[in-house]
């Protein structure tokens, strides 16, 4: 008869995953608790990319504070830029001395927006292919993010840090045969969209990658804080572009993808609709803007003096960036520096779920994850 078998004793495994992996989208470290292959815990450290943007900008003068925005979310320094200066323009509307911005400014600044989300998601999703194991996406994004990023600089001489929108309008005027350029790259990017989704959102290898992982209900991902695509992709159609419309969002036709059960792909699929939304925005601000005989306005800016001193009082704004819910809350004692700078940063509310969602996966599947919440780890340590 044979010796009764012995079961098999484990020990629960600690591993470093980061901050020098290429998969964790930066400086990200995550301490992962294993027993085998199978996650028990995900634990994220964050702290190597610390930017002190808070304490910066209560050393500087309003207008100085703009470039250091953009440092956060770099990826969407746009829409940074944006939620900080109407936040500062909302502190001067409330203090009795209201900054007359011109029609065109905000066009322009709802443009360039867009386009940063398009440019934004275009990276999460050639990323978020190479990080499963699918180089060509990667390509294929960055063609057409290459095209974006070209017609920024034709507009403000930067590619990634931009310093363009300001108190009042923008930095610099569209160039003559912006409107053109931009119109040939709309038409032939909604095509792209659509190869992509064949490339990738359908491929066989990457369904069974993200479909049924890290799923996150509705009611957990408010418990969580989560804003924008990763709240989208549980299904709930918030966006404060709709929901709580600023700048002349209001003026546009669009509408807020979301997603089924809330995982992976979902989070995923949301990014990729959006492409195509933002593309209508864009659009109809073009139209919108011909329609008014706004391109040919010289007037894009207001004067704003360079010694900006908001009334004393305090603002909370809030805007739609590619990664969520921005705020920027800004306290002023009547100096031309503020006194208090807080913001509120959608990536580490996203990451901060890292616990509830890797639990019970297997370790290929924290990539998935990671890649799906699609952070910034410079916006996460602020």
């Amino acid at each position: 008869m044979a010796a009764p078998t012995k079961a098999l004793r484990t020990d629960e495994m600690v591993l470093s995953m980061g901050p020098q992996h290429p998969s964790t989208h930066g400086v990200l470290r995550l301490e992962l608790k294993t027993d085998g292959e199978v996650v028990e815990e995900a634990i994220p450290h964050i702290g190597y990319l610390h930017r002190n943007f808070e304490k910066h900008a209560e050393s500087l003068p309003y207008f100085q504070i703009i470039p250091y925005t953009d440092r956060m979310d770099y990826i969407a320094a746009m829409n940074n830029e944006l939620g900080f200066v109407l936040a500062v323009e909302k502190l001067m509307e409330l203090g009795g001395k209201p900054i007359s911005i011109p029609e065109k400014a905000q066009y322009i600044r709802v443009v360039v927006c867009e386009m940063n989300r398009i440019a934004s998601h275009l990276l999460a999703f050639g990323t978020y292919g190479m990080d499963i194991g699918a180089l060509t996406p990667f390509l294929y994004a960055f063609r057409d993010r290459e095209t974006i990023l070209g017609l920024f600089e034709d507009i403000c001489g930067a590619r990634l840090l931009y310093n363009y929108i300001r108190f009042g309008g923008v930095s610099r005027d569209l160039t003559p045969d912006f409107h053109h350029k931009l119109r040939r790259f709309l038409s032939k990017f909604e095509k792209n969209i659509d190869s992509y989704n064949t490339l990738l959102t359908n491929n066989k290898i990457f369904l069974e990658r993200t479909k049924g992982v890290a799923v996150m209900s509705i009611d957990k991902a408010i418990q969580y804080g989560w804003t924008g695509p990763n709240l989208r992709g549980s299904g709930m159609k918030w966006d404060l572009r709709k929901d709580e419309p600023y700048s002349i969002y209001d003026r546009f036709d669009f509408e807020v993808p979301v997603g089924e059960i809330g995982d992976c792909w979902d989070r995923y699929k949301v990014r990729m609709d959006e492409m195509r939304e933002s593309v209508r925005i864009v659009r109809q601000a073009l139209d919108q803007m011909e329609e008014k005989g706004l391109l040919d306005d010289p007037n894009y800016a207001a004067k704003v003096s360079a010694k900006l001193r908001p009334p004393v009082g305090e603002v909370y704004f809030r805007t739609e960036t590619p990664r969520g819910d921005l705020g920027y809350y800004i306290q002023s004692d009547g100096t031309n520096v503020p006194s208090r700078v807080k913001v509120r940063s959608p990536c580490f509310t996203a990451l901060s779920a890292m616990r509830e969602l890797s639990r019970g996966l297997l370790v290929a599947d924290i990539i998935a994850i990671i890649g799906s919440i699609d952070i910034v780890m410079g916006e996460i340590d602020r």
